[in-house]
């Protein structure tokens, strides 16, 4: 009996300390909840420096997936690098134009004029079909190599630093190898799209994109520019891979580019004596092979966090050669600093994270190809030329996209960045946006009504044609 009038005893026990236990988390979660954290770690999360972080956190992740997020910060990217190298070339080239002409500003007008026409360029990349620019890019790689056979003729290209690689029209001149590389990006995308579900067949894989770049590649190899065949060899691999070539197919192609790369890097004298000097920098002759690659170090160094300030640098007089073309980024990081040099650095970042996500969500094959793949050899690009300015590679002589003075490198860089604002306009949900006239649009609606852009429209893929006898597919 004492057992059996015990057990409600103990069950009342039991839910009294339930309840207490109960009311208690209640009463902490309550305080928790007040305070603005977390009853796991209440110290840290309550902070308000950690609130802020999760508020900002959220802010960004809530424009990231907003529909016009790609395009505006392509225009952004491309806004800032475009200021940024106009002022970096006036400060760079203000030393050495006033030594050849009496004047500080002819490199800096001669940019400003190629700036002009880019600007147009990258007008029309923005506002040509992607269907109709397809169209196109048989016609502009036939042209681009008709003209680099023209470039090599002794009385049509001009010889500059070793190289015959420019047409010369008085002041200006025009380097076509520059629009061949475009040229073979939107044709090359356009063979791969059409074959991408036999790309797992290495002749439908190599032909005819390999033999024709393999073309260019004599072509360029004959001027002789090392650095331009570097860039196109980097068309190449990434053509093939967002094609989705098979893994073994891009090892031989990337093992034999680099290979060839070697090869004409040692036939040449003074391409092995760059090479001679980047393996071996301590018994390099500072005044030989090894001066412009040492006193880019230098001017790095002299820069510091902050820099020397913006037209202070040193190294323009006379001590940097290249200063204002392949090595501006030794006088960006001399002038405005680390903190210069690391801006840079993040813009050419963002551009590669921006264009990797128009790529991901781009609907037609050719498109989603064209842009991974300029996305790839521009940020490849920069990255080569801030690497042999560091001193993490040998000098190659490739400029710094939309900053390093240079003119058909300039048109060119702002046709392709037309391309790929283009390519964000047609993200299905920008396309939903802009037709629309949704909330975000009015802004993009009213500068494409400035810039009489056609809204774009969606993508529909070809139909598909059966063999006769073969029916139809249910």
């Amino acid at each position: 009996m004492s057992g059996r009038a015990g057990e409600p005893r103990m069950q009342r026990v039991r839910d009294a300390i339930r309840g207490r236990a109960a009311g208690t988390a209640d009463r902490a979660a309550r305080r928790t909840r007040r305070a603005g954290g977390s009853a796991q770690a209440p110290g840290l999360l309550a902070s308000p420096g950690a609130a802020a972080v999760r508020r900002g956190a959220a802010a960004l992740a809530q424009w990231l997936r907003r529909p016009l997020t790609s395009l505006h910060l392509i225009l952004g990217v491309f806004g800032l690098l475009t200021l940024f190298g106009l002022v970096m070339v006036l400060s760079a080239s203000s030393v050495e134009s006033y030594t050849a002409g009496g004047s500080s500003y002819s490199v800096f007008v001669k940019q400003l004029m190629f700036c002009a026409l880019g600007l147009v360029l990258f007008w029309v990349g923005m506002r040509v079909p992607p269907q109709k620019l397809r169209m196109l890019a048989a016609p502009l790689l036939l042209i681009g190599m008709v003209l680099l056979v023209a470039v090599l003729i002794p009385g049509l290209g001009a010889l500059r630093g070793g190289s015959r690689a420019w047409f010369v029209f008085g002041p200006l001149s025009l380097q076509p190898s520059e629009g061949v590389k475009v040229a073979l990006t939107l044709w090359g995308a356009h063979v791969l799209a059409l074959r991408r579900n036999v790309l797992h067949r290495w002749k439908h894989a190599l032909s005819p994109v390999v033999p024709v770049s393999l073309l260019i590649f004599v072509l360029l190899i004959l001027q002789p520019d090392l650095g331009m065949t570097v860039s196109m060899g980097m068309v190449l691999v990434a053509l093939l891979f967002f094609a989705g070539a098979p893994l073994r197919l891009m090892a031989a192609v990337t093992g034999g580019g680099l290979a060839g790369a070697v090869i004409l890097g040692l036939t040449a004298g003074y391409r092995q004596a760059r090479i001679t000097a980047f393996l071996s920098p301590a018994t390099a002759d500072p005044l030989g092979p090894g001066y412009q690659a040492t006193q880019a170090l230098y001017s790095l160094a002299d820069g510091g966090l902050f820099g020397v300030g913006l037209g202070q640098g040193r190294a323009k007089w006379s001590y940097l050669p290249n200063a204002h073309n392949d090595f501006i980024f030794a006088i960006i990081g001399e002038e405005l600093g680390f903190l210069g040099a690391f801006a840079v650095l993040a813009l050419f970042a963002t551009l590669a994270y921006t264009g990797l996500r128009i790529a991901a969500r781009c609907v037609d094959p050719w498109l989603r190809i064209v842009v991974a793949t300029s996305t790839t050899w521009l940020v490849a690009q920069a990255a080569i030329n801030i690497g042999y300015v560091v001193g993490l590679l040998p000098v190659t002589g490739l400029q710094l996209p939309l900053i390093s003075s240079g003119g058909t490198s300039l048109v060119v860089t702002m046709f392709v960045f037309g391309v790929l604002a283009n390519a964000a306009r047609h993200e299905p949900e920008a396309i939903a946006t802009l037709t629309r006239g949704g909330r975000g649009a009015r802004p993009t609606n009213a500068v494409g009504r400035l810039l009489r852009i056609p809204p774009p429209q969606p993508y529909r893929a070809p139909a598909v044609r059966f063999p006769a006898g073969a029916g139809r597919v249910r």
